[in-house]
């Protein structure tokens, strides 16, 4: 079964990236940040809060602008699908999704100095530029 094939290397950038990440509890701040932005029930599934934001890293750090670029990159490469939890049985998320995740939550105002601080301290932990 394809499930059951090895895993390569992800990028090291990205695992590191995780890793610096899960240390901060980014994605239980994110949920929090975000949850009067979800319903309970309705609809088909959200993309979750932290993988969004996962993928707007995704077009930080690789220089895409566009929703169907990140989604596409998203799809393309193994490493990514690794920093996003997406396993081989399942789609990343494509663009429409991502879109519709963008509207929904918006780039609240509240959110962005809290991005950037988490953009410069990926930066800094990954590249080893000190410890953040």
């Amino acid at each position: 079964m394809h499930t059951e094939l090895p895993r390569t290397v992800a990028h090291p950038f990205y695992e590191q990236l995780n890793r610096v990440l899960e240390a901060r509890h980014f994605d239980e701040w994110v949920v929090r940040q975000c949850a009067h932005f979800y319903a309970e029930k309705m609809g088909r599934p959200s993309l979750a809060p932290g993988r969004y934001f996962r993928l707007l890293l995704i077009g930080y750090f690789e220089g895409i602008d566009s929703e169907r670029g990140i989604a596409w990159r998203a799809a393309d490469s193994l490493a990514l699908r690794s920093f996003l939890g997406v396993v081989l049985n399942e789609m990343p998320p494509d663009h429409s999704t991502i879109s519709r995740t963008r509207r929904l939550i918006g780039v609240a105002v509240r959110f962005i100095p809290r991005f950037a601080h988490t953009v410069t301290v990926a930066k800094i932990c990954v590249y080893g530029l000190g410890s953040a």
